[in-house]
């Protein structure tokens, strides 16, 4: 089993035409195509057996019908590689999105799931698809989860990595019952009976060490509110309003797209909140999956001015407060500072953040670090990211 990358996504904008060459051809995902790329990505990213393939295949083509076709009917910008014997040689996940630049609209390719058969590719997949999605009519292709082959494989390409984006973050409040929750996502038949009693049994003895602080950032004079999607999604383009390569949302585009973000289940339910000072003015928002017992996992936050702080306080906080045993995200280099002050916060590799375009101007926002990109602007909202289907 070969993996070609581990990227994935949610933009472009033009279908490329069927690129032929002599070990295959690529063209844009069909309706037909789903079922044996279900198949292909649950054998690669969750390691099914054959046999319970089934339910797992139908639940799994059914989600790409959903976020892969566009609602209008237009042909999708996902992409497949057909070998010359008619078979599927693999994938590359492709979701519509636009940026800005001075005020210039950008057609942007996310790019997700990228896989190639083994049995049936002998390595022309992974060059065939990528070299199709850079002939499309994109201004820029990005990626905020790729894995270390996926980085040797694209950065010859000219992406540009931004290492700032491509750690994790993890605050632990509970160590034994982190290792707990991560011991049942890898193995869900291990019994709680058997694992959570001793992380019980445990915690408390490590509660005085792993505590947050009441309150970390210097003012005190903030609180956090609970809001909707619809709100969030009214909020969020205002706060990204400082960057100069920026999403471009159409309407009704943002809650869309956070609606199928709550579909996600792996981390429990999606949950919106806004800090506000006294006089009601918004500091910052943020968004997270998190349930009493498991470990609160960051979709976006986002904040303005010096109120990173205050943002990743209330956080930290609510994640303490719903009873979950640590709370972990992606990091953006707007609040590693924050990040690097807080006590018990760890880091690791969690995926490349990439962007590679021809424009110049696109190309010097994004080395200078002035760019929106993770979190909404990535493949993690997506169900594909985390979620064990057919079960």
């Amino acid at each position: 089993m070969q993996l070609v990358s581990r990227v994935t996504g949610v933009e472009k904008v033009l279908a490329p035409a069927v690129l032929a060459a002599q070990h295959g051809s690529v063209r844009p995902l069909a309706a037909g195509d789903l079922e044996r790329v279900a198949a292909l990505f649950l054998t690669k990213f969750r390691r099914r057996r054959r046999h319970l393939l089934d339910r797992a295949i139908a639940e799994t083509a059914e989600y790409m019908r959903k976020i892969y076709f566009d609602p209008a009917g237009s042909a999708s910008d996902a992409l497949v590689q057909i070998t010359p014997q008619g078979e599927l040689g693999g994938f590359l996940g492709v979701l519509k999105a636009r940026y800005e630049l001075n005020g210039t609209v950008l057609n942007a390719a996310v790019i997700g799931p990228f896989m190639a058969d083994t049995n049936t590719d002998h390595g022309s997949a992974g060059p065939q698809l990528l070299r199709a999605l850079h002939q499309g009519g994109f201004d820029l292709q990005l990626t905020d989860s790729a894995n270390r082959v996926s980085l040797a494989f694209a950065r010859p390409m000219k992406y540009q990595l931004l290492p700032a984006h491509c750690l994790g973050w993890a605050r632990i409040f509970r160590p034994a019952a982190v290792a707990s929750a991560v011991l049942r996502a890898k193995w869900p038949a291990l019994s709680r009976f058997v694992i959570d009693p001793c992380a019980k049994a445990f915690d408390p003895f490590t509660r005085k060490r792993f505590e947050p602080p009441a309150q970390h950032s210097p003012s005190h004079k903030v609180h956090r509110e609970s809001m909707d999607a619809a709100q969030f999604a009214e909020q969020l383009p205002t706060l990204v309003s400082d960057y100069a390569l920026r999403p471009r949302w159409q309407d009704g585009e943002l809650p869309r797209l956070l609606a199928l973000a709550a579909e996600k289940r792996a981390d429990g339910p999606l949950h919106f909140r806004g800090i506000y000072d006294e006089a009601g003015k918004m500091l910052g928002c943020y968004a997270f999956y998190g349930q009493a017992g498991g470990i609160a996992n960051l979709l976006q936050m986002q904040s303005s001015g010096t109120h990173w702080g205050a943002t990743l306080d209330a956080l930290v906080a609510d994640a303490w407060t719903m009873g979950c045993a640590g709370v972990i995200g992606q990091t953006q280099i707007r609040f590693m500072p924050q990040l690097f002050s807080y006590k018990n916060v760890f880091f690791r590799y969690a995926g490349g953040t990439m962007v590679r375009s021809r424009i110049p101007e696109v190309m010097e926002a994004v080395r200078s670090g002035d760019i929106f990109i993770g979190g909404v602007m990535g493949d993690r909202w997506t169900r594909l990211s985390s979620d064990d289907f057919g079960r």
